[in-house]
């Protein structure tokens, strides 16, 4: 799991009750705790954006989306450069039919198809064209998620200023009870509270670590790519290594260079 996201929302959430908590203790809660406000903000905010779906169940797919947040990169891309230099070195001494056996035991579908493609003896530019053509499609459901997550951050405070709206007026049609003022101002800010909670707590996070895991992993793959082409090609798994270190951080190239204090490839 990845702790990042998990600890972030929850003590995000934590300090908004502390906020609210910390002088007049937990009984301060129930000022900020309106039924009307929650409908007309998550309400109205949730079914604009089904608007913007296909298809009710489209619409939860979606929202169960948010669980890709808390999973951790299975492969990065120190790994998958390793993943790929081991593989040169068994189609050097083995021929490329040995990699068969080694794409049959494994779990990545994608490196598994591009180890197929080269078994089967596929054009490499073919290769190519079917590889990067499953990478754009990766990037666009990727995109879609999180465009799903981007609408509803914008609708949470645009939904919070409806109810805000509500509230005042409200509050202008019985401004002659005095009484009712109060009531009616504190419903219109927690509109607003509740709808900058939706975007800034949950939806504008979940899409940013979305954008960031989508990157990560179309860089992974863009390196398994090259690295599967490159065997292919029969070059030197010492120039594959040099090729790929392109990818790589300076810190990450000397880890990967410098094993254990000895050469790797």
């Amino acid at each position: 799991m990845d702790l990042a996201s998990l600890i972030g929302l929850i003590m995000a959430f934590v300090l908004v009750i502390f906020g609210i908590t910390a002088e007049d203790g937990f009984g301060a809660l129930i000022g900020f705790l309106d039924y009307q406000s929650a409908l007309i903000t998550f309400g109205g905010a949730f079914m604009a954006v089904m608007v913007m779906q296909p298809s009710i169940p489209l619409f939860l797919k979606k929202l169960k989306s948010i669980s890709m947040i808390f999973k951790v990169q299975a492969t990065n891309e120190l790994e998958m450069i390793k993943n790929i230099i081991q593989l040169s070195n068994v189609a050097r001494k083995e021929g490329l039919l040995a990699l068969e056996e080694a794409a049959n035991g494994m779990e990545d579908e994608f490196m598994k198809k591009g180890l197929l493609l080269i078994v089967d003896g596929t054009d490499p530019e073919l290769v190519r064209s079917i590889l990067e053509t499953e990478l754009n499609c990766i990037e666009e459901r990727h995109k879609d998620n999180i465009t799903f997550w981007d609408n509803l951050a914008s609708m949470g405070p645009a939904w919070g200023m409806i109810g805000t709206l509500i509230g005042l007026i409200n509050m202008l049609g019985k401004l002659q009870d005095m009484a009712t003022v109060g009531p009616n101002m504190a419903i219109a800010l927690i509109t607003t509270l509740y709808g900058s909670l939706l975007a800034n707590w949950i939806c504008t996070p979940t899409a940013n670590k979305m954008r960031i895991n989508n990157g990560a992993e179309l860089k992974v793959k863009e390196i398994l790519v090259e690295g599967l082409l490159s065997i292919q090609a029969g070059e030197n798994p010492r120039v594959i290594e040099e090729k790929l270190k392109s990818f790589l951080t300076p810190g990450q190239r000397e880890e990967l260079t410098t094993e254990g204090g000895e050469e790797i490839g």
